[in-house]
């Protein structure tokens, strides 16, 4: 008699794993990049500065991450990709989500205040409000242009570094917060060609769904190549060197390929959704590698 075949589970549910997807911990692996590479730019920040500024930064991205889960609790209940969220898959009630994003973006605004600068916490929090608040409340559900506004509430990570090194917001600190700024839309656009049933679905004005793919996929080749000539406007003034020209050139020239290819593709009425894939998982790399180059640039004597 032989053994039955072994079955795969699934990992079982738990609240501590709820309360880490809550906070979205991919997606603030990406704003921590932008937190902290800014710190090694504007300066040599000390290990407690770093380490305050990246759990506090932690803290804060993640309350506002679930509070738009609470916000956004009616839509992620007909949408694919955020179905299996706690809220609408029942593992958690709205209210306990709403207290739990209040909680810890209250003890990010502490830790900031008390352990880096006041104005450190004052720009957290203010990213914090303005993702709730601006993006989520008002823009996501109104305007097909709530990518492109609402990108500044991602912009504000530099913002955060810059000021918990010096204690002051900058003109270097201004160009950083514009290059994530004018980054967002073909990045999360390109997420948005792939996913416009599920936006149909939930009523969310996104671009492709109101403006049609290519304009769309138009829109972000022209954004990215605003982007490729922001990346390096600050080498013309001194705040960058040679390494990070070269880096911001090449990083930037395969975005704007990749941007290209998608849209030919869609003006030949060839298939491009692998294509905007590709561009979506490539610009996560593209902005952290970005920021790594600035680091490097100031720290390693290749200026």
């Amino acid at each position: 008699m032989t053994a039955p075949a072994a079955v795969p589970t699934m990992r079982e549910p738990s609240l501590a794993r709820d309360l880490i997807a809550l906070t979205k911990p991919r997606i603030i692996s990406l704003l921590l990049v932008t937190t902290l590479a800014p710190m090694f730019v504007a300066g040599s920040p000390s290990w407690a500065t770093i380490l305050w500024t990246g759990i506090g930064g932690y803290l804060m991205a993640g309350g506002a991450n679930a509070v738009n889960m609470y916000l956004d609790s009616d839509i992620d209940n007909v949408m694919a990709r955020t179905k299996l969220r706690p809220i609408p898959s029942g593992r958690m009630t709205a209210r306990a989500v709403l207290a739990f994003g209040i909680a810890i973006a209250t003890a990010a605004t502490w830790l900031l205040a008390h352990y880096v600068n006041v104005l450190t916490s004052a720009l957290a929090l203010s990213g914090f409000y303005f993702y709730v608040f601006v993006y989520t409340r008002w823009l996501k559900r109104t305007t097909p242009q709530n990518i492109v506004l609402g990108g500044a509430a991602g912009a504000f990570p530099p913002l955060v570094g810059w000021a918990a090194v010096t204690g002051r917001v900058e003109l270097a600190s201004i160009y950083l917060f514009l290059i994530i700024f004018y980054w967002t839309p073909p990045h999360f656009w390109a997420l948005a060609l792939n996913k416009q049933r599920d936006y149909g679905h939930a009523g969310v004005p996104m671009a492709p769904n109101i403006w049609g793919e290519q304009e769309t996929i138009d829109q972000m080749f022209w954004y990215s190549v605003l982007l490729l000539g922001l990346s390096v406007l600050p080498v013309t003034f001194g705040v960058f060197g040679t390494f990070y020209l070269i880096a911001a050139l090449a990083l930037g020239g395969v975005l704007v390929w990749g941007v290209w290819r998608v849209r030919s593709l869609a003006a030949r009425g060839v298939p491009w959704t692998a294509a905007a894939w590709w561009v979506y998982g490539y610009s996560l790399l593209y902005l952290a590698l970005l920021f790594v180059a600035m680091a490097i640039d100031r720290h390693s004597g290749l200026r």
